[in-house]
């Protein structure tokens, strides 16, 4: 095994699980071409796994051999190593809540960064480019609430909110309500109304 080889590989060893690499760290060990051409064959051999265009992964050794990384894992790597917000999109915030038992089939998340698509084995992850308010509130009960209200649509979304009031706690309700200035005009509408009822 190469030289390069080895240093990439200790340090994939060394990162937790969902860590990602990317060419741009290894390039004071070689020429960039020497770089992507090593980590290419170090996927094919399966030691890595490319989840995107220049980003790999560490499979991980379970019972039954090796496997990708859990998406919560890559989506905690994300933001740690990128800095990214990234949060879950209404559909599986609704779910969550309870307000549908509709289960996703698509992992979707919205996120302060680019759009992109990750594979993860045969998972494939979504990632938006998500609005200020569906960020604002990150992962917190609120947050959650207005991911999924926005999912729901204009005609779920009143009886929602009842169901809402009942399971948010005041904190939490007081800081949907304070979202109205910057949420689409036909949330900040129904909220307002859900206020006027209750």
């Amino acid at each position: 095994m190469s030289h390069l080889a080895e240093n990439i590989l200790s340090a994939a060893c060394a990162m937790r699980e969902g860590g990602m690499l990317s060419p741009k760290e290894f390039l004071h060990l070689g020429s960039r071409a020497a770089v992507d051409k090593t980590l290419s064959r170090l996927a094919q051999e399966g030691q890595l796994m490319r989840v995107s265009r220049g980003t790999y992964v560490t499979p991980c050794q379970g019972r039954f051999g090796a496997r990708p990384p859990s998406t919560e894992s890559v989506v905690r790597a994300i933001e740690a190593s990128c800095g990214e917000t990234v949060v879950p999109n209404g559909a599986a915030e609704a779910n969550v809540l309870g307000l549908t038992t509709q289960v996703p089939t698509r992992e979707v998340f919205f996120t302060s960064g680019p759009s992109r698509k990750l594979q993860l084995g045969n998972r494939f992850i979504e990632l938006k480019h998500g609005n200020r308010w569906q960020l604002l509130l990150g992962k917190r009960p609120a947050g959650m609430a207005i991911r999924a209200l926005y999912w729901l649509g204009p005609e779920a979304a009143p009886a929602a909110l009842k169901q809402l009031r009942t399971r948010l706690s005041e904190p939490e309700w007081e800081a949907v309500r304070s979202t109205r200035a910057i949420l689409p005009s036909w949330m900040a509408k129904v909220i307002s109304e859900s206020m006027a009822h209750g």
